[in-house]
């Protein structure tokens, strides 16, 4: 069983950054590749960002694209998310998760994950 903790959330005016952080609970991180969602209340789960396990393959979706770059540190077990030029419809619970490699470079389907953390808040206000 694997722990996703995530943290750096909070409240931010528009324009402004955020980075998060994901630590987790696992010597074998770089057998995972660790992928960022988010979720509104009431709607579906979105894909943000996805990083193959090397750091070396990343994609994003289209609506944070050249705003938000994911990273990892493999030796620190911790995955990151930095945010910038925020805007209010970036306002959501952000989840990471992990899933592990086993060939697969990178997936964007939050089906596809083993694990999951609780989630941190992102305020952008306007």
């Amino acid at each position: 069983q694997v722990q996703l903790i995530e943290s750096g959330g909070g409240l931010v005016q528009a324009g402004g950054s955020l980075r998060l952080s994901c630590a987790a609970s696992t010597r074998t991180f770089s057998s995972y590749l660790v992928g960022w969602f988010r979720q509104d209340p009431g709607k579906e789960r979105e894909f943000v960002a996805v990083i193959s396990w090397s750091g070396s393959t990343t994609t994003y979706a289209d609506s944070v694209k050249g705003r938000f770059a994911i990273s990892r540190e493999n030796a620190k077990n911790t995955a990151y998310l930095q945010m910038n030029s925020l805007k209010p419809e970036d306002t959501a619970v952000y989840y990471c998760a992990a899933k592990r490699t086993l060939g697969v470079l990178t997936t964007t389907n939050p089906g596809l994950y083993d694990y999951w953390g609780q989630g941190t808040q992102v305020t952008v206000s306007a």
